[in-house]
């Protein structure tokens, strides 16, 4: 059986939580490892560890180090829930995954930024998983702007083998068939 790795690109609040907990769901076999997780779990224990600035270094190497182990010492399909925002970043990780003969699919969340804007400012979202930032509007807003990533760019066609848009919420059941009908596919 090929395996899938399905990662997720969007910004806060575009809906990759839920997205990757229903897929888990119904994809037989996965996981979901969410970066949130890792930065809540960090942020909890180990706040003395972290970065003062930059980026947050040690929430890559514990997110890694699952993923790692995940692709190396099991047989799971692995659902990989965090923004995915910069291009050269996802090229990195799509071709460690190519190199070990994953498939490889990405699923684009483009909701609309008065949506995103209207769910932030409603959001219950714990907010332990931040490090510098003290609200969702504050992080939304820095994912808007130009610098926030140096590379940040939609993902294109031929990035990975397959690739999936969810522009509403209508779509997510739709990718969520595409994902399941691919991994019968690769049986």
């Amino acid at each position: 059986m090929s395996r899938l790795v399905i990662m997720t690109v969007g910004k806060t609040h575009s809906g990759k939580s839920t997205f990757a907990r229903s897929l888990e769901e119904q994809l037989q076999n996965s996981v979901v490892i969410d970066q949130d997780n890792h930065a809540e779990f960090i942020n909890t224990f180990y706040r003395y560890l972290l970065p003062m600035e930059g980026p947050n270094t040690l929430k890559y190497a514990v997110s890694r180090t699952i993923v790692d182990y995940a692709m190396n010492e099991t047989s799971l399909h692995l659902i990989l829930c965090n923004s995915n925002l910069s291009r050269s970043g996802r090229l990195k990780l799509l071709e460690r995954f190519n190199q070990k003969g994953l498939t490889t699919i990405l699923v684009h969340l483009d909701i609309p930024e008065r949506v995103l804007q209207a769910r932030v400012a409603n959001s219950e979202r714990s907010t332990g998983i931040f490090r510098s930032a003290t609200t969702f509007e504050e992080v939304l807003k820095r994912q808007q702007t130009d610098g926030y990533f140096k590379d940040v760019a939609a993902p294109g066609e031929g990035e990975a083998d397959y690739l999936y848009v969810i522009r509403h919420s209508d779509d997510l059941e739709i990718v969520i068939r595409k994902i399941l009908n691919v991994s019968h596919s690769r049986r």
